[in-house]
């Protein structure tokens, strides 16, 4: 079946969008509102849309007069009569969604296929409101739709393949990716994300972390391209506590349950960035930028608190070690890094070595500084060697037992005054904190890899760390280039406590047969802007390095929703750890 028309039911934020995609795609598109000034302000967006894209030099004038030539509006259905597909775009309400589609079934010609643009409703129960329950599909766009390049499409219990086959291929034909899922609430990148969301608000209304550290953590601990809370404004807080509602009335997961945090917003009529407040206070409604009102109180970093320091230790021989000895080398301090043998002294040394010519050859550094930096590490097999270091960073194994009599011994070896540091990701730093005489000198400095190049390092602080402490590790932080967020002492810290979570929830889903692993990777790309599919990124990570985050965050949290994923046990035993094995989720030449 060719698609030569195309009806939009409703011509708000999202019909309009839909409409500009259709007509760029070349076929005529009519849409229906529920009044001529309606009809005119749908017109006006995608007018005000294209000529944004004119502005830009991403669209000739001619083009998007033509464009706009292909787009009427109406207040009566009828104008659906001949159309080949309908898209609905109503709002977000069950009972509205299938009186239209009772609407349609009368209007539209019987092999017109009727699609909704649901993010989260069934599909099912829109199509039993029609004569042809096997002509309805999801055709789930994302906002803005002629910017985001993922379309989900459902299919039902009922529907058929040929209907399915036809939407995809237009879905090809307006440029777009399409990932088809089964009929449940949320589908692919909604059911993946809004958990995630959830979970950093609870972590703000917690008093966890600040807003703003939550959000900068997520966007350069992960590379995401906002923020959790940010993005939850963006959304709209009513769009999203709706789109939870309806996952948690199917699943009944705690998880998906809006936070209190949310409720209380909305019932202020604080809706996120188009009402100019939600977790952010905007300038003006829909506007990106933010006023500081509101803003966290933070302490200013005084870097005379690490003036003296001269020496940095570093304890271990891997990746990790070597990624931190180059950073404290780069911010000007000496650094010795103390390995257990001869042979792993020579190669970390090698490593710093040729991560710093890396810098070199992508112009991050020039010589003068490769070869200063390289002169300041010296690898060492004696840990008395480290007895003047003002700062002693641990980046051993991630084995509570292993860090707990190291740091005994760290004790006795640094100056009273040393400030003593785990990178530990996952394990609780008071247990390492308390196997010292001098728990307020103990702080967790949690770099990310490679940690030469990522920019993020959360604090974590104890009941027990002092206040100069924390002082020294936030100006430390700085010297070495870093931003620096602050958290408590629990399993994950912000960000593997928001992302392993979400990763999870992604074998879980690959383990249910919802969609394949392509699929909810390119969903999350497409959809999200996340640079990388959960999938993808758990090979980098380590499967088996994932499974034993996910352990110690359902062993801190006791969420049955935090259970590591069958799945993901057995491929560990399997011996497919990811990349490093040479198969994960995928297979690596």
């Amino acid at each position: 079946m060719e698609i030569r028309k195309v009806g939009v039911v409703g011509c708000g934020t999202m019909g309009s969008g839909i409409c500009e995609v259709v007509a760029r795609s070349g076929v005529p598109v009519a849409f229906v509102e529920v009044s001529p000034e309606r009809v005119e302000g749908g017109l006006e967006r995608i007018r005000t849309s294209l000529q944004r894209a004119v502005s830009r030099g991403k669209l000739e004038q001619d083009a998007a007069d033509e464009l706009i030539g292909r787009i009427i509006g109406d207040t009566s259905f009828d104008v659906l009569a001949d159309a080949d597909l309908v898209l609905e775009a109503v709002p977000e309400q069950l009972t509205m969604k299938q009186e239209t589609f009772a609407t349609l079934d009368r209007v539209c010609k019987p092999e017109a296929i009727l699609a909704t643009n649901t993010s989260s409703l069934s599909v099912m129960d829109l199509a039993v409101h029609t004569a042809r329950s096997n002509r309805v599909v999801g055709f789930h766009f994302f906002n803005p739709a002629p910017v985001m390049r993922l379309v989900e499409l459902i299919r039902t219990v009922v529907t058929d393949d040929h209907v399915l086959a036809t939407a995809k291929q237009f879905a090809q034909r307006m440029g777009k990716t399409p990932v088809v899922a089964r009929d449940r609430a949320g589908f692919v990148a909604n059911l993946l994300l809004f958990p995630y969301l959830n979970q950093a608000v609870e972590m703000y209304e917690a008093g966890y972390a600040t807003r703003e550290d939550i959000d900068e953590a997520m966007r350069l601990g992960c590379g995401h391209p906002m923020g959790p809370l940010a993005l939850m404004d963006l959304i709209g807080l009513d769009s999203g506590a709706a789109i939870m509602e309806t996952m948690y009335a199917e699943f009944r997961d705690p998880r998906h349950a809006p936070r209190p945090a949310v409720r209380q917003l909305l019932a202020a009529d604080y809706r996120g960035r188009k009402s100019g407040r939600g977790f952010y206070t905007y300038e003006r409604p829909n506007a990106p930028a933010t006023t500081d009102e509101g803003a966290a109180a933070r302490p200013t970093v005084d870097p005379d608190a690490v003036a003296a320091w001269r020496t940095v230790g570093v304890v271990g021989s891997g990746t990790m070690a070597a990624g931190i000895a180059e950073v404290c080398a780069r911010a000007g301090y000496d650094v010795l890094v103390r390995a257990r043998s001869d042979a792993k002294c020579g190669a970390l040394v090698a490593a710093v070595g040729r991560s710093l010519a890396k810098g070199m050859e992508r112009g991050k550094l020039d010589g003068q500084e490769a070869e200063a930096a390289s002169e300041r590490v010296r690898a060492v097999t004696d840990l008395q060697a480290l007895a003047e270091c003002d700062l002693v960073v641990e980046a051993v194994a991630e084995d509570l037992a292993v860090k707990q009599e190291l740091f005994t011994r760290l004790d006795e070896v640094a100056k009273p005054d040393a400030l003593l540091a785990t990178t530990t990701s996952s394990l609780p730093v008071i247990a390492c904190a308390m196997a010292t005489g001098r728990p307020e000198r103990v702080i967790g400095i949690h770099f990310f890899n490679p940690a030469a190049v990522m920019r993020l390092v959360e604090l974590v602080t104890t009941v027990r760390t002092g206040e100069e402490a924390i002082a020294q590790a936030r100006a430390f932080a700085e010297v070495a280039g870093k931003h620096a967020v602050l958290c408590g002492d629990r399993a994950g810290f912000i960000v593997n406590a928001l992302l392993f979570p979400y990763l999870n929830d992604a074998v879980k889903m690959l383990e249910e047969g919802y969609a394949t692993v392509a699929e909810i990777d390119t969903a999350m790309k497409l959809g999200c802007g996340h640079p990388m599919g959960p999938f993808e990124l758990i090979d980098v990570v380590g499967l088996d390095v994932t499974l034993d985050i996910c352990r110690a965050l359902h062993t801190e949290f006791r969420e049955a929703g935090y259970d590591p994923a069958p799945l993901l046990s057995y491929m560990v035993s399997a011996g497919y750890l990811g990349r490093k094995a040479g198969r994960g989720f995928y297979v690596y030449g």
